[in-house]
């Protein structure tokens, strides 16, 4: 996995600018966001009592790291009515699989620099 494997589904630019593209620091926030993906995704079932909080919780952490596309598709989630819950969710899980996939080449492409240095 390298940088020649993002999607776009992440800006980074919005990243790099947050944390004045200091390595260690955007690894550090992109942790936080796989850590916050893991947490909150198990909530993203319409079964769960929960789902709208894991879905804002998702939209905040994804809007923060620069993934634009997810963070627009969990803000029509927090909307739909209950018995649309089950297709919005699968649309922020997808939006979230893209996300991750480009959090996961990008963090590659910062450790292959740290070893580079």
């Amino acid at each position: 996995m390298a940088r020649r494997d993002l999607t776009g589904a992440v800006d980074f630019s919005v990243l790099e600018g947050m944390t004045g593209g200091d390595a260690a620091i955007s690894e550090e926030v992109l942790g936080l966001f796989v850590e916050q993906a893991a947490l909150w995704s198990a909530l993203l079932n319409p079964k769960v009592e929960g789902w709208r909080d894991g879905v804002h919780t998702i939209r905040g952490a994804a809007a923060g790291i620069g993934a634009g596309d997810l963070a627009a598709v969990c803000a029509e989630a927090e909307t739909v009515e209950q018995a649309l819950a089950a297709p919005a969710l699968e649309r922020v899980r997808d939006a979230l699989e893209a996300a991750l996939a480009d959090v996961a080449a990008y963090r590659h492409e910062l450790m292959l620099r740290g070893l580079k240095a």
